[in-house]
C-alpha cells in the first residue's frame, strides 16, 4: 500500500495536536492517518470515521457504524523518535497483532504498536491491524449501537 492515499482534511480541533509533534513523528503519523481512512473506506461495515481528540491525541472512531474500537495516534512514552498507534487496552487487539505479526512491530504492553521514525511504516501489516480494530465489535459478536446521548458514540 505505498500508493498515494487520500483522506479528508484534518479536523480543525485535531490539527494543533499534529502540529505539536516533532516533524519525523508527525510525518509517520500523517501517513498512518491516511492509511486509517483508506482501510476504513475499503473495509465492509466500517463506514464514515469521526476524527477527534482523545486524551489530547488524534483519535479515529467508528461512531456512525459502531463497528470498531477507537484508534489513537501519538508518540511512544519515553521515546520521542517513535510513533505510536494506540488501541483500547481492554481489548485483545494488540495481543492479536503480536500473535499475527511478531516481528513486524515493536509493541507497548497491550495498548500500542510502536514504529520508530528511522524505519518505514510497514503498511501491509499495519493495514491488517487497522482493519481488525475498525471491525473489532463486528468480530466480537455484532456491531455496537452508538450512544444517542453523546455525539462521539462513547
Amino acid at each position: 500500500m505505498t500508493e498515494a492515499l487520500t483522506a479528508p482534511p484534518i479536523a480543525e480541533a485535531v490539527a494543533p495536536a499534529f502540529a505539536a509533534m516533532s516533524a519525523p513523528v508527525r510525518s509517520h503519523l500523517l501517513r498512518i492517518r491516511e492509511l486509517i481512512f483508506a482501510v476504513a473506506a475499503t473495509t465492509p461495515g466500517v463506514g464514515m470515521l469521526t476524527e477527534t481528540l482523545k486524551w489530547g491525541e488524534p483519535a479515529y472512531l467508528t461512531a456512525v457504524s459502531g463497528s470498531g474500537s477507537t484508534i489513537r495516534l501519538g508518540m511512544a512514552k519515553g521515546q520521542a523518535d517513535t510513533a505510536a498507534v494506540l488501541f483500547n487496552c481492554r481489548t485483545s487487539l494488540v495481543e492479536s497483532f503480536r500473535a499475527q505479526f511478531p516481528d513486524a512491530f515493536a509493541y507497548q504492553g497491550n495498548r500500542a504498536i510502536l514504529i520508530p521514525t528511522t524505519a518505514s511504516v510497514p503498511e501491509s501489516a499495519l493495514a491488517m491491524c487497522l482493519a481488525m480494530a475498525l471491525t473489532y465489535h463486528q468480530q466480537a459478536g455484532g456491531s455496537r449501537t452508538p450512544s444517542p446521548s453523546r455525539p462521539d458514540g462513547a
